[in-house]
This record gives structure tokens, C-alpha cells and sequence, in this order.
């Protein structure tokens, strides 16, 4: 054997040494999960109630039974429990995808609350903030566990735990499923009432877990959803260039936050100004869309008048749009007299930018960055002094997002690129599950996920509308932020768990 031979294969067999090296410095370590739990008592639908708060990691596991992924949970669970097959548990989490639970962990559900302006009328700024106890939570009839998925919260990779494994919608899912079985089984709840309540991204998620949890040889069958400001198919909540539906969905949200800003709809009522845009975009506008370029000159003037009857926004601008207004640009011009750009989660939310002409809000969204600092340190706050969590690490609100797959299917199938849509799970779902019943809250100055589309969505797909109630707000995404919205989503929410 020559020399240069021997060189080579000495070569090869180091680059495969280093490859494997590098292999096992991939590997994420498994530390011990932490696990803290203290003991409360508050006042809950006008009741006292006991209960335990356990923070705690859960580690996930792959086929082959090695740990890949550490879940966070805080779970608010009564004590003494009582009967579990009349304690209902409600698994609550977030959207983006890449959020963490913590907006509706500290803005609605969670025992403690952060207050910002019910108004929407001024940033809430720096420290301090407000937190309170919260009086309108629901305690008093459901135990509740808040989860952050992998990337957000505390949760993260462990192991041989990769990004591809939770990144995904189908991989998303399939990890809330695997930690929903294992909290029931571990806390003994397979005979208790189980709920999910997500926001925004996260309803697109529980639509297709309840088709998940059917699943996998382990059954489980829920009694209901709670929905807030869904987005189940995303061609209705989508505002792009020549996406057809979403100039449909978004209209009447733009036709309530012009009345909210007082530019469209004065002398009437919110609701009548609402109805009266609904009629309008199923009877003439969704025709003239479809018609397009064959409406004539009398026609396009007849639609761009009553799209600036009900948007507030000029006529000409309108007839330039092509009759096609995207929401971005509504957020710019709608208060351009005032040099102002409203918000995108919440249109009543106003943000002062300095350049004044951009296609879109430049600063990025006022009804976002106005209160995230608030949510933020109230948590951090709330962990450390209340519920004595003490981790090495940051708590991660918004991350794992990027790179999203949203392919639900194997990569050896067929699939074609379409907007998402996982309304048709829910309906599966429910008529698999006759006992199982849905609430849709949304808000009306919602401009992300529009009410109008939550309708439109409804509708169709297979679902159940007679197990399905509609709920409507004045205020947008988060409508708990508005204080009489919390107080209505509240009482809302309780006829929903104890109607049947």
C-alpha cells in the first residue's frame, strides 16, 4: 500500500472522526427539570378559592424514548380537587406562532392581571406597572394550565432536539398532544371536563389538535374550545396583493375602526353601522371584486362611493386602489390628517411616526409595542415574587417562529402550497364528537384576525354551527385589554363552561 494511500484513508477516517465529534457536540445536555409549586387563595367569581401553583418543566420524548424538548407549564389547580369528573381543566396558550402564553396568562386568565390603558389611549412606558389580583378569573370553575411551546416561555431543546421537531404546525401539534396526555395521566384527569383556549395562532393550533388528540391509540376527546380572534384559515386573515377573500374579510373591521375614529358611520350605532357594511360586502362587493375589470366606469364609482361611506377614506384614493384596500395602507391613511397610524392588533391604538407617507406603519404595530413591556415585566414580577420561580435563564415572550413549516403532510407525499386552513379538522372534530362546543370571541377593531372572517369561516368548512356561539367586542386582538371587553369575555366565557 503506497504512502499517498495510506495518507488518504488516515484523512478520511479523521474527517469522519470529527464529523461524528461534531455530531455529539450537537447534542444538547438534559438537565434535571425544575419544578416549583406554592400554595394560594383568592377570590374568584365571587368565591373563595384555594389553589396550587405548579411552574414546572415537562420533558418530552421522540419514538425512541429519548428526552428532545423540555416544556414549561404553570398549572393553577384547586385544592383540595374534589371530584375530578366535575373539575373541568383548561389548557390555555398563545399564538404567533412563536409566543408564549404570557398574554393571556397575565392579561385575562391568570389569577394576577397587568392593567394598561383600557382606552388605548397613551403608551403604558416604563416601569412600574400595575398588577392586580383578578377578580373576573375563573377559578372558581376551571383549573387551568398555560404552556409555552419549544422556543418561547422557559421551554426549549434538550437532547438530539431539533428545531425541525417542533417548528412546524404538524410538529407544533403533535408536541402539545404528547404534553397534554402526559399532564392528564400524570395529575389523574382523564375523567375531568377538558377544554383548550387559544388566541389568534393558537386557535389555528387547537383546531387541528383536537383532530391530534383523537389520535395516537390514546383517544381524548374534548368538550370543548374557546377561540379568541381566530384565525383558523388564513386566506381570510391574510392581507396580500391579490388575495381575494381577505379584501372581503377585512372590510367591515376597517368600516367599525373608521366609526371608532369617527370618520365613517356617525349617527349610528356601531352595531347597524356593522350590519349595514356585512350586507354591503355580501350583496355588491364581493360581486364587483369578482367582476373586476368588467364592472364599467358607472359601476367602479358606485363601489368606491360606498367604500368611502364605510371606510372614511377618499373616494379618488379608493378608485386608485382599484377598489382593493390593503390593511396596511387603511392604517396609514385613516388618521393621515392627523399624521397618526393605527394599530394592527387594535385599531383604536394610535402611534405617532416620523415618517408620515409610508406604504405601511414603519415603527411596526402601536397596539403591540404600547403594551409589551407592560406584559413583560409584569411576569417577570409575577414569577419571581408570587409564584418564587428562580430559573438561569431568560423567559423567552416571542421566539421559534422563524423558518415555520407549515406543510401538514410528510415530506414523500403530495402537497400543493395553499393559505392554511384547519377549520376543516374542527369540523371533523365535532361531528366525531357531538358533546364537544365551540366559542368564537373576537374583537371588533380586530385588524390581524377580522370578525368578518371568523363568520365567513364558520359557515362553511363542515362545522356545527348550532354548537358554536359568536361573541363580539369593542375592542380589538386582546380585547381583554379593554376592561369592560374583560368583564364581558369573563361572563362570556362562564355561561359557555356551564351551559350545555
Amino acid at each position: 500500500m503506497t504512502r499517498k494511500i495510506l495518507i488518504g484513508l488516515f484523512s478520511i477516517c479523521l474527517f469522519f472522526l470529527n464529523a461524528q465529534e461534531g455530531e455529539k457536540e450537537k447534542i444538547k445536555p438534559i438537565p434535571r427539570a425544575k419544578s416549583f409549586v406554592t400554595s394560594h387563595q383568592g377570590i374568584f367569581g365571587g368565591k373563595t378559592i384555594n389553589y396550587t401553583a405548579t411552574a414546572k418543566e415537562t420533558f418530552l420524548i421522540d419514538k425512541k424514548g429519548d428526552s428532545i424538548a423540555s416544556f414549561w407549564s404553570v398549572a393553577y389547580t384547586k385544592t383540595p380537587i374534589g371530584d375530578v369528573r366535575k373539575r373541568p381543566v383548561t389548557f390555555v396558550f398563545n399564538g404567533g406562532p412563536g409566543s408564549a402564553s404570557m398574554w393571556l396568562h397575565m392579561g385575562f386568565f391568570g389569577p394576577k392581571v397587568v392593567k394598561v390603558d383600557s382606552d388605548a389611549k397613551q403608551d403604558d412606558g416604563a416601569a412600574p406597572y400595575n398588577l392586580v389580583k383578578n377578580e373576573h378569573g375563573l377559578l372558581d370553575l376551571t383549573d387551568l394550565v398555560f404552556i409555552d411551546p419549544v422556543g418561547t416561555g422557559y421551554s426549549r431543546l434538550v437532547g438530539k432536539g431539533k428545531d425541525k421537531d417542533f417548528y412546524g404546525l404538524k410538529e407544533d401539534v403533535d408536541s402539545f398532544a404528547q404534553f397534554i396526555r402526559k399532564w392528564v395521566t400524570d395529575n389523574e384527569r382523564w375523567f375531568s371536563p377538558k377544554y383548550l383556549a387559544g388566541e389568534s395562532y393558537g386557535t389555528t393550533r387547537a383546531a387541528y389538535l383536537g383532530k391530534a388528540l383523537e389520535g395516537s391509540g390514546q383517544n381524548m376527546a374534548l368538550n370543548g374550545m374557546i377561540l379568541i380572534s381566530q384565525a383558523l384559515d388564513y386566506a381570510g386573515s391574510t392581507s396580500i396583493h391579490h388575495n381575494m377573500t381577505s379584501y372581503i374579510t377585512y372590510l367591515p373591521s376597517m368600516a367599525a375602526t373608521a366609526w371608532y375614529h369617527k370618520k365613517a358611520g356617525q349617527g349610528k350605532t356601531l352595531e347597524d353601522f356593522v350590519e349595514e357594511c356585512r350586507q354591503f360586502t355580501y350583496d355588491a362587493y364581493t360581486a364587483a371584486l369578482y367582476k373586476g375589470n368588467l364592472l364599467d366606469d358607472s359601476e367602479k364609482n358606485a363601489i368606491a362611493e360606498k367604500l368611502s361611506y364605510f371606510t372614511g377614506l377618499d373616494k379618488k384614493y379608493i378608485l386608485y386602489s382599484d377598489l382593493r384596500i390593503l390593511m396596511g395602507r387603511f392604517q396609514k391613511k385613516l388618521l393621515e390628517d392627523k399624521g397618526l397610524a393605527i394599530g394592527r392588533l387594535d385599531g383604536r391604538f394610535m402611534g405617532d411616526e416620523a415618517d408620515k407617507v409610508s406604504e405601511s406603519p414603519h415603527l411596526g404595530d402601536a397596539a403591540s409595542y404600547q403594551i409589551s413591556s407592560a406584559y413583560t415585566a409584569a411576569l417577570n414580577h409575577y414569577f419571581a415574587s408570587e409564584l418564587n420561580i428562580k430559573m438561569d435563564r431568560p423567559y423567552i415572550t416571542s421566539g421559534g417562529g422563524s423558518g415555520w413549516r407549515w406543510r401538514t403532510v410528510p415530506d414523500s407525499q403530495y402537497w400543493e402550497p395553499m393559505p392554511v386552513n384547519t377549520a376543516p379538522y374542527l369540523g371533523e372534530t365535532m361531528r366525531r364528537n357531538p358533546a364537544m362546543k365551540v366559542m368564537v370571541a373576537s374583537g371588533y377593531y380586530d385588524l390581524i384576525t377580522p370578525f368578518f372572517d371568523a363568520e365567513y369561516t364558520f359557515a362553511r368548512n363542515g362545522i356545527v354551527t348550532d354548537r358554536v356561539k359568536m361573541t363580539y367586542y369593542e375592542a380589538g386582538h386582546m380585547m381583554y385589554t379593554h376592561e369592560p371587553d374583560l368583564i364581558k369575555l369573563s361572563n362570556d366565557i362562564r355561561e359557555f363552561l356551564t351551559t350545555n
